[in-house]
């Protein structure tokens, strides 16, 4: 289980653009990203998996597409119960919620006809600060 890539976007409702790492801080999320704030969805995590679902649509999609942060591999995220605490790379994060609604205008569901965020993305909040880079491996803790 590993991070396959890491991303931000200085807008809410747009793609994301792969980063060489995200620092993340307490209360706040990820640094220079449109979602951080001190709420309960700072972190959003999508993976790999659910991403090659949606690539015989659209073979070009790639990380970032779906706005999540963090893209995963090895994982079956939205199978995690809320308060599942994971270690990735250096940091810890706490999932909050599994899956969302898809707001109007996603600019995601207009350019493929669906989105797997609200059905299989993840989302957590900061427990452990520090930076997340590519290839960090993943571990359970609880």
């Amino acid at each position: 289980m590993k991070v396959v890539s890491v991303c931000i976007s200085e807008k809410k409702g747009t793609r994301k653009h792969k980063v060489a790492f995200v620092e993340i801080k307490k209360d706040h999320g990820i640094i220079g990203d449109a979602h951080a704030g001190n709420w309960h969805r700072q972190i959003s995590l999508l993976g790999q998996e659910s991403l090659n679902k949606m690539k015989d649509k659209m073979p070009d999609l790639d990380s970032g597409d779906f706005a999540e942060n963090i893209m995963t591999e090895g994982l079956t995220l939205y199978e995690l119960p809320i308060g599942t605490r994971l270690k990735v790379g250096e940091t810890e994060l706490e999932v909050t919620q599994i899956g969302k609604e898809c707001h109007q205008g996603c600019e995601i569901r207009k350019l493929t006809g669906d989105c797997v965020m609200p059905r299989e993305g993840i989302f957590a909040i900061v427990i452990k600060e520090g930076k997340i880079y590519p290839e960090d491996p993943i571990e359970i803790l609880s």
